[in-house]
């Protein structure tokens, strides 16, 4: 028989249910049945705090972006000499030691009530760090918002090619030499400061934006 939560928990131990589902079944092989069962309730009881699976998910994602947001903060601002490559660092950190959080917020399309303005908020934060800190860089500099978005937008695709890769089956049948994957965050970094100190950006941004 079905057993009663407390409603004041209910919210709660739906979001942990849901999350333990997904990491057995994956993100599109679950059901708010799913959910209902590893709790051992009611089929219904989940609805009242969740309208749809959807709804639950939005919620998921949410409180996975908001962690996101708070540990590159809290790891990007003790590297206080370079916070760029600490948020760098940070990002690659966190893909690698929470990869199925990870694979939620950057790979899985968003459900519609993941439209909500405190999810939207937590989701740019990772860009918004990049933007503040190179548009910092760039002072009073003509076209500085456009170039530290570019910038950003570089950094970024940089950071995500290799978190999502580092997860990727493939990576285990690269055949790489020793030391190379372990080292390639490291390379990265140093590549991502060689191209911003390059002045290459700024021969771009004087010429596309003239």
């Amino acid at each position: 028989m079905a057993k009663s939560i407390n409603d004041l928990h209910l919210k709660e131990a739906c979001v942990q249910a849901a999350r333990e589902v997904i990491a057995e079944h994956g993100v599109e092989g679950w059901s708010m049945r799913d959910v209902a069962r590893k709790l051992d309730i009611s089929h219904q009881a989940p609805y009242r705090h969740f309208p749809s699976r959807d709804h639950l998910l939005a919620e998921i994602m949410r409180r996975c972006f908001e962690d996101f947001a708070h540990f590159l903060d809290q790891k990007s601002k003790a590297k206080k000499d370079d916070e760029l490559r600490g948020m760098g660092v940070a990002y690659m950190t966190y893909a690698a030691k929470h990869p199925l959080e990870y694979r939620l917020m950057f790979g899985t399309p968003w459900p519609e009530p993941a439209a909500h303005p405190d999810l939207v908020k937590y989701a740019v934060h990772a860009f918004d760090v990049l933007r503040r800190n190179l548009l910092q860089s760039h002072g009073d500099k003509r076209n500085a918002k456009q170039q530290s978005e570019l910038e950003a937008m570089f950094i970024w695709s940089a950071l995500h090619g290799l978190a999502t890769i580092d997860q990727s089956n493939v990576m285990a049948h690269l055949s790489l030499s020793k030391g190379v994957q372990k080292k390639s965050m490291d390379f990265m970094m140093n590549m991502i400061q060689s191209a911003l100190e390059s002045g290459q950006s700024d021969e771009f941004i004087k010429n596309e934006f003239k």
